[in-house]
């Protein structure tokens, strides 16, 4: 079986913010070595105007040329995993370097969820990393599921069963991140990083918080199920998350799995 990805993409300002400082990016590139690949970054910058902007951009720049190079000649899934940490911990340095050489850009940093897909390795697979509280979901057979954890305090009260998920909704520490790109305590782990099967029919959505932080799963799954083209399936879940009164930058990034 041969499977094709669609790809689509929606970024807005929003009402609220005088900057976007979310970043959204797709390239199909060539290993060192020749082989393709497909990476998908959405990042949501933080520091305030154009620090969270050159955070966001310094990721989406920089992941997608490293993997260039870390991809070439991989053999297993854990070699894919070792390059999207790597390609990480790169783009982390160089937003700390920029912060210590800039002090308009000290306190910068981004949340990032990427994808890749290799076709020559696994094709029935795709990889995920993920760093803040941007969002993977797959829409398989009608039921919405989280692929990523948010690296959140109010997550980790989650986790420790000090609240419920519901309570952390609104929980007062839902935006107050413990692990992000451009921080020094990031450990030497990176993102945490996982391996989805593919099957035609799956849809997936990476998104930053200005939608999942205020579109339901209900809300999210019906959108897409139910808009088959990729780009406009993203702009419609900016969109409904405008208009349900988000006060962020919104983004989506819809990829639909078919059989080619």
């Amino acid at each position: 079986m041969t499977l094709n990805l669609r790809i689509g993409k929606y970024t807005d300002v929003g009402h609220y913010r005088e900057n976007n400082e979310d970043k959204v990016e797709v390239k199909q590139l060539l290993t060192a070595q020749g082989d393709p690949f497909t990476v998908c970054i959405v990042a949501d910058g933080m520091g305030g105007q154009a620090a969270g902007e050159t955070a966001s951009r310094i990721a989406t720049e920089t992941i997608p040329r490293e993997l260039q190079n870390s991809l070439a000649g991989v053999q297993s899934e854990e070699d894919i995993y070792e390059a999207l940490r790597s390609a990480a911990m790169t783009a982390n340095r160089e937003i700390i370097s920029m912060g210590d050489l800039d002090r308009d850009f000290r306190n910068m940093g981004t949340t990032i969820v990427v994808s890749l897909w290799m076709r020559s390795l696994r094709e029935d697979h795709l990889y995920l990393a993920s760093l803040g509280d941007s969002r993977a979901y797959r829409l398989r057979g009608g039921e919405l599921e989280q692929l990523t954890t948010d690296h959140s305090i109010a997550q980790a009260l989650v986790e420790a069963k000090t609240i419920s998920a519901s309570e952390a909704r609104s929980h007062r520490f839902r935006n107050i991140l413990w692990k992000f790109l451009g921080s020094r305590e990031m450990g030497e782990n990176g993102p945490d990083v996982r391996t989805v099967d593919l099957q035609p029919g799956d849809v997936f959505l990476l998104c930053t918080d200005g939608v999942s932080g205020v579109l339901s799963d209900e809300d999210m799954k019906h959108i897409l199920a139910s808009e088959p083209d990729p780009d406009l399936c993203a702009q419609r879940l900016c969109q409904q998350a405008l208009e349900a009164g988000s006060r962020d930058n919104v983004t989506s990034l819809v990829i639909a799995v078919e059989q080619s």
